[in-house]
């Protein structure tokens, strides 16, 4: 790739990926992101997200992506993307908001303008399936599972640590078609812990959250992270992701 790497590498979620500040000769600070899957599950929606992203979202606030280097060994494929470092505080380091943001008119207004355009952006891709709604949401909220009338093109991991001070978007692995409202949805129920934060998130997406198309897309994405936190992660969004599936069914009844 041409790149130096320096400083501690970074894992991903779960261990995912590995990721690593670096320097380029021509492009400068850089961020190195390695990915790896058994070779025969390589290529797909995540995969390809980054790759895809680049051309997609050209007025984005994102990284820039500068090269992308594949290679197997016949047991693992490896994928490494090299992308303009971003040198902006992240707004959180747990996609769970723990403490209240002070973020300023104008960092809502970029991010309003983002989620538009992202929303209005053709894809065949996919980040939620109403198949998997149909499953999902009477398992994880107990409630019926709604038939989504309207879909959109989501960042699909739309969550602080995802979001810097400066309104830079990253992450860009998962994006596709989702039910209106979903990214600003799951902003909305991460911050559940800090509520000052959580009402100003909901008042500033409010076009986006109340409404038919908006309790559809909280519903879903309570399931998701309830179902997320059945397999031990974060835990303590459990009990305000229930308030939030009452609330959203209290507004429809």
């Amino acid at each position: 790739m041409g790149a130096t790497t320096t400083d501690p590498p970074s894992w991903g979620w779960h261990g995912r990926t590995l990721g690593h500040r670096a320097d380029h000769p021509e492009h400068g600070p850089c961020w190195l992101r390695l990915l790896s899957v058994p070779a025969d599950t390589a290529g797909g929606k995540l995969w390809q997200g980054t790759e895809k992203a680049a051309t997609a979202f050209p007025t984005v606030r994102k990284p820039v992506l500068h090269r992308i280097y594949d290679w197997n060994d016949k047991t693992y494929a490896y994928r490494a993307e090299l992308t303009g470092y971003i040198d902006e505080p992240i707004l959180s380091s747990n996609p769970v908001l723990h403490h209240e943001l002070a973020l300023t008119d104008s960092w809502f207004a970029t991010i309003r303008t983002t989620l538009k355009t992202i929303a209005a952006t053709p894809t065949d891709r996919t980040a939620v399936r109403q198949e998997w709604i149909d499953r999902a949401v009477p398992q994880f909220t107990g409630q019926p599972a709604p038939q989504v009338e309207h879909w959109e093109c989501a960042h699909g991991d739309f969550h602080a640590a995802n979001l810097t001070t400066k309104a830079t978007l990253l992450d860009w692995e998962g994006w596709g078609s989702a039910p209106r409202g979903y990214d600003a949805a799951l902003l909305y129920a991460y911050a559940q812990l800090v509520p000052p934060t959580a009402d100003r998130i909901r008042s500033e997406f409010t076009p986006l959250l109340d409404g038919p198309s908006g309790r559809t897309a909280l519903l879903v994405v309570c399931a998701e992270l309830l179902q997320s936190a059945s397999r031990g992660d974060h835990p303590d969004l459990t009990p305000p992701l229930r308030t939030l599936v009452q609330d959203a069914l209290a507004v429809r009844e």
